[in-house]
């Protein structure tokens, strides 16, 4: 499923969020020119590039190589790979060392990596100077369709996943299909979970094409990732901060797949792989409580089961961990879990029905 070498055109997508809309450019062979890109919306000499020690061995030399020769000096700072480096400390450290290199609040952050590596280098352009502008260079494909869109950030804690974090919408989104190529093929499905989780919740035809979905040349992945900007785009549009509980629609299998997360201590299950056990869970819990037909359940199902996601947990992961891990969830207000249930294929909506109890019972089943 990766794409080929096929040559696509770029595409820019305009993302109207926040006091400035700021786009969203996808195709090939763009990290080459990421200086040229960010000099033509960005009038900033010095940089941070925030990444991690997996991505930087293999992205960090062209892109500083770039940004230098637009004129901009660039600071390489990396962490280490893995959900763990997402900490308030390793975001205090990253602040100390663009402080050492003599950033200002007329800098920038350069975010180059995936979902943890958008999350942090998000959170440390929020805060440093009190904020300033955010490149995203998301490098796998959960990140492209999904994290960076929609200008949330944050850090973790050891009780659970963004609990400290800002709204701080990017500057500019650059998305090179060419990094896809050295992903692992476990890494590049995970990202097929939210592309699901947007067809479940907003997009019936979307879930029917993936049923048959056969493309591996980059021109289908390209429209597909598209589509799925433009849906979480969409979504966001209509409650940017996250008040009025649209965007909370994108939470679909997110309330079981962080405590997922935080159960196998972030080493068990890629963020995708989660979701995607998420997912089953709260299909369950839409068949009780909103209605869902067993058929369209187990088309879910076999969807995520088709992109070589997990549908069950391992007999001798501990579910209690689960069941201590989700009180811990954003979406608790006032003792109550905003749940996001599925109707029916193509549609969402939030409810305040859902019980602890429910979620246990759908847990025990995975």
């Amino acid at each position: 499923m990766g794409p080929e070498a096929i040559e696509v055109k770029a595409s820019r997508t305009a993302v109207c969020l926040g006091e400035q809309p700021y786009s969203v450019l996808l195709g090939e062979d763009l990290l080459k020119q990421i200086g040229t890109r960010v000099r033509q919306h960005l009038d900033c000499e010095k940089c941070a590039v925030i990444s991690d020690s997996n991505v930087a061995s293999l992205f960090a030399q062209p892109l500083t190589k770039s940004l230098v020769s637009a004129g901009f000096c660039p600071t390489l700072i990396t962490i280490p790979a893995g959900e763990k480096s997402k900490m308030f400390k390793q975001a205090g450290a990253i602040c100390d060392r663009m402080i050492s290199a003599g950033l200002d609040r007329q800098s920038f952050v350069v975010g180059l990596g995936g979902g943890m590596i958008g999350d942090i280098s998000g959170f440390v352009a929020a805060i440093y100077h009190r904020g300033i502008p955010h490149v995203q260079i998301p490098t796998t494909l959960l990140a492209m369709v999904d994290s960076s869109i929609g200008g949330k950030t944050g850090v973790d804690t050891r009780d659970g996943k963004n609990l400290i974090g800002a709204f701080h919408q990017p500057s500019l989104v650059i998305e090179d299909l060419d990094v896809l190529k050295t992903l692992p093929r476990r890494q590049f499905n995970q990202g097929f979970a939210e592309i699901i989780k947007h067809a479940i919740i907003a997009d019936p035809k979307m879930f029917r094409m993936l049923q048959s979905w056969k493309a591996d040349a980059a021109p289908a992945l390209q429209r597909l990732i598209e589509r799925n900007i433009q849906i979480k785009s969409r979504i966001v549009a209509k409650d940017e901060r996250d008040r009025t509980g649209e965007r909370a629609l994108l939470n679909f299998g997110h309330t079981v797949g962080h405590a997922i997360e935080r159960a196998g201590n972030y080493r068990k299950f890629l963020h995708g792989e989660a979701v995607s056990l998420g997912i089953v869970a709260a299909c369950a819990i839409s068949v009780k409580r909103a209605g869902l037909r067993l058929d369209q359940r187990a088309a879910v199902v076999d969807l995520l089961e088709r992109f070589g996601l997990p549908t069950r947990l391992p007999p001798n992961f501990r579910r209690k961990n689960i069941f201590d891990a989700i009180k811990f969830d954003k979406k608790f207000e006032g003792g109550k879990v905003r749940f996001v249930v599925t109707p029916r294929i193509g549609t969402a909506r939030i409810t305040n029905d859902v019980t602890l109890n429910d979620i246990r019972e759908a847990v025990k089943q995975l």
